[in-house]
């Protein structure tokens, strides 16, 4: 099975019918509600009665201002700020519904060269506060900004678009807020988790933002049968700092206390589907608050001794896997990443320090001196973990020569005296410049599965520096898709970083197989193409009944699609080789390499 990235119209590979008399099997996503505006101001009337203070709000004054106006006599101007996070603040839940997405859109301007940042701010049903920036306005001068998607769940109160930075003055003007197009997903193509149902789940990351809107869910639930929160099952969202502290004022600091409300909106969508989850991740330098490893939890006391952290460590890991547990008992937790990104490209441990001090620094290897905090951190997780989970451990760049030969030897370590570690997690952040190529990422698959343990795909994405590239990132992904269908033996997951382009960490570089209107992109279709059932004799072909599969069923499935007089078929479901319950031209191409390429 070798793809080529041969596409016409929305990606499809020609068959030897023509372009032009091939039936359509690709419906664009529709926009099926008007867009309306909840808000619009130019401020001209003087009314600021929709904004909010943020912060000192005995302090900051909001006013309808004559100075500094991008259009017309009046904007608003936030004066008085002391602090760089004071400011204006839109509310967003007394206006708009959830699981709606909106777009926000203004000119916004600081003072003597201040940076603007525009954020978005929420609580959670645990009633702590998350802040997300969406926009950084660094030039001098008024800058515009357009169409910022915001949405959000049922579940949340207080939410806010604000504006911050600097402590001088802010001015925004025609800020409007309107609801975004509503997209529904192509409801014609084949179902990535069907297709690939007979050689690994096919799963996708998202944040509860991400989730938030009911497209979203419609395309997890048409093509994914596996979810990882994006950020909301890292250290930092599960770790509930004030019962920490209470519990510390009380005299215990070596009880971690954690919450699971960050995580609640997608584990409660994955209990309502039954779409199994993938845990990610316990044990990071990253998105782990320094004050979990200080004393009493104060960000400004002593590094917590060696001894110490392996008892807060266990209980952390205990108090996780009790939770979900106890408030999830009917999610299946298939998979866990225990230990992430312990290794640099060398191979080599990560330099002492806090997360503020650079992205190689580590305060595990600050407490521990060393990477040795791996292998409890994997022995306590099999202690404690729900039944059936696999644990792995999980590292971007692992395809780099001396990554991919740490890697090795780590699983070896850890696993000498008993088995703890389950798997190895290969994130497949892949980049621009088509690196690495296939071998080399192959070389590595290929390693990892020489040593017996699972292999899973777990953040697969590839950038390109523009939508021109569409056709070159399609073959790419087709061949890494090879390269890890290759190796099904041993892959048992793989999971894309994301739902659609916009929604991704790296929305500028177009990284995903779905369009910000969740069309398939030319990448969809590269990687379903030659893809049928792991076992063939399992579905027949046979659409005339005649007891065979053969080059007859293919002649009548061909006059059947070009609608022929006469070209009827006895049992369709026969030919239905892609499981997505209709027959279309992706059931003819199967059919075709099931006859003439095996």
């Amino acid at each position: 099975m070798k793809k080529k990235a041969t596409y016409f119209a929305a990606g499809l590979v020609a068959l030897s019918l023509s372009v032009s008399s091939l039936p359509s099997v690709v419906t664009n996503a529709e926009e099926t509600d008007e867009t309306v505006i909840i808000y619009s101001s130019d401020f001209e009337d003087g009314d600021v009665s929709a904004w909010t203070n943020r912060g000192d709000r005995d302090t900051t004054v909001i006013t309808a201002s004559e100075e500094n106006a991008v259009s017309g006599t009046h904007c608003l101007c936030a004066s008085e700020r002391s602090k760089s996070w004071n400011g204006p603040a839109f509310r967003l839940d007394d206006k708009c519904e959830p699981g709606i997405a909106y777009l926000v859109s203004c000119s916004a301007m600081g003072q003597w060269y201040t940076s603007v940042t525009v954020s978005f701010q929420y609580t959670d049903a645990a009633g702590e506060q998350h802040y997300e920036n969406l926009a950084n306005l660094n030039g001098n001068g008024w800058q515009e900004v357009s169409n910022l998607k915001v949405s959000f769940t049922e579940e949340w109160t207080d939410v806010f678009v604000y504006f911050e930075g600097g402590s001088d003055n802010i001015y925004i003007d025609d800020f409007t807020l309107k609801t975004a197009p509503v997209y529904h997903p192509e409801s014609d193509i084949p179902s990535l988790r069907d297709v690939y149902s007979d050689y690994f789940k096919i799963g996708t990351a998202c944040t509860t933002k991400e989730l938030a809107p009911a497209s979203t869910k419609e395309l997890i639930l048409k093509h994914f049968n596996s979810i990882t929160a994006g950020n909301e099952m890292k250290p930092d969202a599960l770790l509930d700092q004030k019962a920490c502290l209470a519990l510390a004022e009380a005299g215990d600091d070596e009880n971690p206390q954690i919450s699971l409300a960050s995580a609640s909106s997608i584990l409660n969508f994955a209990r309502a589907n039954r779409i199994p989850v993938r845990g990610h991740v316990l044990i990071w330098h990253q998105q782990t608050p320094t004050w979990f490893f200080k004393e009493n939890y104060d960000p400004d006391g002593e590094w917590v001794s060696k001894e110490k952290m392996l008892v807060r460590m266990e209980n952390y890991i205990k108090n996780v896997f009790a939770a979900v547990k106890e408030e999830y008992p009917d999610v299946e937790f298939y998979a866990w990443d225990v230990v992430n990104e312990c290794l640099l490209d060398d191979g080599s441990a990560r330099q002492p320090g806090s997360q503020e001090d650079g992205s190689s620094k580590s305060p595990w290897v600050k407490v521990f001196g060393d990477n040795s905090f791996i292998k409890p951190a994997f022995e306590f997780a099999k202690k404690y973990a729900p039944e059936g989970c696999k644990l792995y451990y999980n590292d971007f760049n692992e395809y780099m020569p001396g990554k991919r030969e740490a890697i090795v030897a780590l699983t070896e370590e850890i696993n000498s005296d008993s088995h703890y570690i389950d798997g190895i997690g290969m994130q497949s952040h892949l980049g621009t410049d088509v690196f690495p190529t296939a071998n080399v990422y192959e070389k590595a698959l290929s390693m990892f599965a020489a040593t017996g343990l699972d292999v899973q795909i777990t953040e697969l994405d590839q950038m390109i520096s523009s939508a021109d590239k569409f056709e070159e990132q399609a073959q790419y992904y087709s061949d890494i898709m090879d390269v890890i269908v290759k190796y099904k033996d041993s892959v048992s997951a793989v999971v894309f970083w994301g739902t659609t382009d916009d929604m991704s960490w790296r929305a500028s570089k177009y990284p995903l197989l779905f369009n910000e209107d969740y069309t398939a992109k030319p990448c969809f279709y590269s990687i379903i193409d030659g893809i049928g059932p792991a076992d063939s004799t399992s579905r027949t072909g046979d659409i005339n009944s005649d007891g065979e599969f053969s080059v007859a069923d293919l002649v009548l499935m061909q006059k059947w699609l070009l609608g022929t007089e006469n070209a009827e078929l006895v049992d369709w479901k026969a030919g239905d080789l892609s499981k997505n319950s209709r027959l279309d031209v992706f059931d003819l191409m199967i059919m075709r390499r099931a006859l003439f390429e095996q």
